[in-house]
């Protein structure tokens, strides 16, 4: 029989619209029911289920528009073209930057509304912050919340020695956005904009930094540019200018640590967690890094535990990602 642990979960993805999880859970309430001997229900639960996954992958295909986009010619070595379900509900971000990226999702879904005012959404995006905070998330999510393909751009591909050949490529780059709307995603915009003036600086480089800014500044597709950076003092100044919104992500504070947890192990009955050891002990961890633990506790609890997530398990993963960092 479902607990209430379980019950809760279920409703709270489904609210969420996180499928995956609530097909997880429903997973194991079926392994639950087994075990129980309750066969009967197990089996009906199971059945209704894999209707639901039926139901819901038709409805996926039936909902992405076409890609133009498997890229052709050189365009395939430049970028990597995906269609994510992740949604924002997915990533546990602080308040004021989920406020924030939530208004730039409305923007683009009611941009006739801004249209007929004279206005236009805001369509690059500057991400900043630690390692493993969310930002590569956040694209997918926001590609996800407005059903656009996301097209992840490839740096090493991009980039090359030869003098003006980054620049081609960089064209090429922009000039699909202006033939297919989506979520175009610079991860590591810092290889494309050192600040000038730097030790490592070089004519190529100076080059590089200036056909970027230049398409930047042309730029005037439909498409949304987001660019992530871990090292926000190394951007050239003018690169800001060229971004209408910098969002900062931070290391998640211990309240983040709980709902990281909570979010990503809802088949788990968590009631008798220490919260305030495990908050402790994941300080300096990026959110990451506790999904990576919670997998790992995951499992160990399943093959060691019978299935029950212990305080002990969790420190344990939570530690050993520590001890990586070291």
């Amino acid at each position: 029989m479902a607990n209430s642990k379980q019950l809760i979960a279920m409703i709270r993805s489904h609210a969420s619209g996180d499928e995956e999880r609530f097909f997880a859970v429903a997973d194991h309430i079926v392994s639950d029911s087994r075990k129980a001997g309750h066969h009967r229900m197990a089996d009906e639960i199971a059945k209704l289920v894999g209707e639901l996954r039926a139901e819901t992958s038709e409805r996926r295909a039936s909902s992405r528009p076409t890609l133009i986009a498997a890229p052709r010619g050189e365009l395939t070595s430049l970028v990597r073209a995906s269609y994510p379900d992740t949604r924002l509900s997915d990533v546990v971000l602080a308040d004021d930057v989920e406020t924030r990226l939530r208004r730039i999702v409305r923007e683009h879904r009611e941009r006739q509304i801004l249209a007929d005012m004279g206005l236009q959404p805001r369509r690059k995006i500057l991400l900043s912050g630690p390692p493993g905070t969310g930002k590569t998330l956040t694209a997918a999510a926001i590609a996800g919340e407005l059903g656009l393909p996301l097209f992840t751009v490839l740096l090493d591909g991009v980039i090359t020695k030869y003098m003006g050949e980054t620049a081609a490529k960089l064209r090429i780059v922009f000039d699909a956005m202006q033939q297919a709307r989506g979520v175009y995603f610079f991860d590591e915009v810092d290889a494309l904009a050192t600040r000038r003036g730097a030790e490592n600086d070089i004519g190529e480089a100076r080059r590089m930094l200036n056909s970027f800014l230049q398409f930047l500044d042309e730029d005037s597709s439909g498409s949304l540019i987001l660019a992530a950076t871990n090292h926000h003092e190394l951007l050239d100044r003018a690169i800001f200018r060229r971004f209408e919104a910098t969002v900062q992500y931070a290391l998640p504070p211990p309240d983040h640590v709980r709902r990281i947890l909570t979010q990503h192990l809802p088949q788990f009955d968590l009631a008798e967690v220490e919260w305030n050891k495990i908050s402790a002990a994941a300080e300096g961890l990026s959110q990451a890094e506790i999904v990576a633990a919670a997998d790992d506790a995951a499992r160990d609890a399943v093959l060691e535990s019978k299935g029950i997530l212990t305080n002990a398990i969790l420190l344990r993963a939570i530690g050993e990602r520590i001890h990586l960092k070291l």
